[in-house]
């Protein structure tokens, strides 16, 4: 069950000027946007009875990066965990907010943003995590250094983006593949 907001989170567009610290800090602040559109995504939702899941599109998008992941030279299936984490990551959020939203309505969005828009900023975030995982792949293949590298980046990027219980923990489950064996 998802926590409740302990604050509210920021929008994608206030995302924190100030940057995750290390060399993982570029790819936990691409999540940490990519968690952010996820809240659009619910509002895009909220009310509509679409579901959370929508496993063609899922499909769709982790063929996409396996594909791309193979003319970048990374891992084509360490870069689909890697997104399959995201969506996952996406879910915890949507799921927490929809179920925020249903017992407070007072606390729910006004407005539905359109759902097109929000695909176009993920498709951006895409091919920006991409190049990130590839200019990250030594880095993240290394034990114990990607783990410290890692804490580092994702402890300060919720520190700096004031992420709440909820994002707190959809961040963890984004991240939870970064470090992998090469």
């Amino acid at each position: 069950m998802a926590e409740p907001h302990d604050t509210p989170p920021p929008s994608a567009k206030s995302i924190s000027s100030l940057h995750s610290l290390g060399s993982l800090g570029p790819l936990t602040d691409l999540a940490i946007q990519r968690l952010l559109v996820s809240d659009q995504v619910a509002a895009s939702k909220f009310g509509t009875g679409k579901p959370v899941d929508d496993p063609a599109r899922e499909q769709q998008e982790l063929d996409g990066v396996r594909q791309r992941a193979v003319a970048l030279g990374i891992a084509p299936a360490a870069t689909v965990q890697f997104f399959q984490d995201q969506i996952n990551a996406s879910k915890v959020v949507q799921t927490g907010l929809l179920q925020q939203w249903t017992e407070h309505p007072d606390q729910a969005p006004t407005t539905r943003p359109d759902l097109g828009q929000i695909r176009q900023q993920l498709d951006e975030l895409t091919t920006e995590i991409l190049h990130e995982l590839a200019s990250t792949q030594a880095i993240r293949h290394q034990a114990p250094s990607c783990d410290v590298q890692l804490w580092v980046a994702s402890l300060s990027g919720l520190i700096l983006n004031h992420l709440d219980a909820l994002h707190r923990h959809a961040l963890a489950v984004a991240l939870g593949s970064v470090c992998s064996p090469a």
